[in-house]
């Protein structure tokens, strides 16, 4: 029972400073200008050029990025066979097609990956969302 009330109390702990962290502004980034072109730099220090967003009226410094490149796990060939067994009826899509070929990319594995390689034809693709 202790071992459960400490974990618990972690949990806590940081959902609180998460909260508090958003609450109160903090980003893994920092916006900067050099030589004419806006940058957003994140928490590895790796450079984002945002100076086309600043251009059309975005604010560099109120990007809230920074986790870094490579932060998700993309999902390799993820499609839906038709017809496949452990795939409810009601089960969300995102759907691509070239017109030849067509590839379905189920909700609630992209909930967790965010984005999906994969290919149609001789087409590289990306299902994001």
């Amino acid at each position: 029972m202790t071992l459960k009330i400490s974990l618990f109390r972690l949990l806590n702990i940081v959902a609180l400073t998460g909260a508090a962290m958003i609450l109160f502004g903090f980003t893994f980034s920092r916006a900067l200008e050099e030589k004419g072109k806006y940058y957003i730099v994140d928490l590895h220090g790796e450079r984002w050029n945002v100076t086309q967003a600043k251009s059309i009226g975005f604010d560099p410094d109120r990007f809230r990025h920074g986790i870094g490149r490579n932060a998700f796990t993309p999902l390799d060939d993820s499609h839906l066979k038709d017809k496949s067994p452990d795939v409810s009826k009601n089960t969300r899509v995102i759907g691509i097609a070239d017109g030849k070929e067509a590839r379905a990319y189920s909700v609630p594995r992209l909930y967790r990956h965010e984005v999906a390689n994969s290919q149609i034809g001789n087409r590289s693709i990306a299902a994001a969302y």
